[in-house]
């Protein structure tokens, strides 16, 4: 097996988003709607294809891309596949319940997955959780897999059925910072429920 910070990491709520708060759950169920240049719509696949300054929203969510690929499944899942172009990584953002804080990050490739509530950041991923506007936490890695329902956060430094000699160091990097002090005289935050922390040691493996 390779060094765990060399080959996959998995960080819930990247250490610090400990407690209740999780992404929006309404979004899931909010309709999808999207503007580009272009759009091609394959009958017999049941797929459309946007291109050219692609702007998916959905709720809070908002993606951006070169290109999407977009479907729904005979349940009424929709699935997305934003591309970015040779000089702009694709582009997610989602705001985070009952607080103002965003998620928000980039990759080549960003896969959403309506049914698992999963967003996948492929090939120079990364991602950022914003308080207000201010960077809180931010990690890179070659593919980064985000949880919506759990806010578990699982990162490889190589991507997914990358090329070989794709450029890369293969390394995870995490910057977090630490959650700002109550003010005095403020009533103390409760305390992190350790339920909410899952670490897992292998891309993918389930959360216990």
């Amino acid at each position: 097996m390779k060094n765990l910070f060399s080959s996959s990491l998995v960080i819930a709520a990247l250490l610090c988003l400990a407690g209740p708060v999780q992404a929006e759950k309404a979004d899931r169920n909010k309709p999808m709607n999207i503007e580009a240049d272009s759009l091609r719509y394959d009958d017999l696949k049941q797929i459309s294809v946007f291109t050219g300054r692609v702007v998916l929203t959905k709720g809070s969510i908002q993606i951006r891309g070169d290109r999407l690929e977009v479907r729904q499944d005979p349940d009424g899942y929709q699935f997305g596949v934003a591309t970015g172009s040779v000089d702009k990584l694709a582009f997610y953002r989602q705001k985070r319940e009952a607080v103002d804080e965003f998620i928000e990050g980039e990759g080549e490739t960003i896969t959403y997955d309506g049914r698992a509530d999963t967003v996948t950041f492929s090939r120079r991923a990364q991602l950022r959780r914003l308080r207000g506007t201010t960077v809180a936490d931010e990690i890179t890695g070659g593919n980064i897999v985000y949880e919506n329902l759990t806010d578990l956060f699982t990162v490889d430094g190589v991507a997914k059925n990358a090329p070989a000699g794709t450029l890369g160091s293969g390394r995870v990097r995490v910057m977090l910072t630490p959650k700002p002090e109550t003010p005095a005289g403020a009533p103390a935050a409760p305390a992190a429920d350790p339920a909410k922390l899952k670490p897992s040691s292998t891309l993918g493996a389930p959360a216990k």
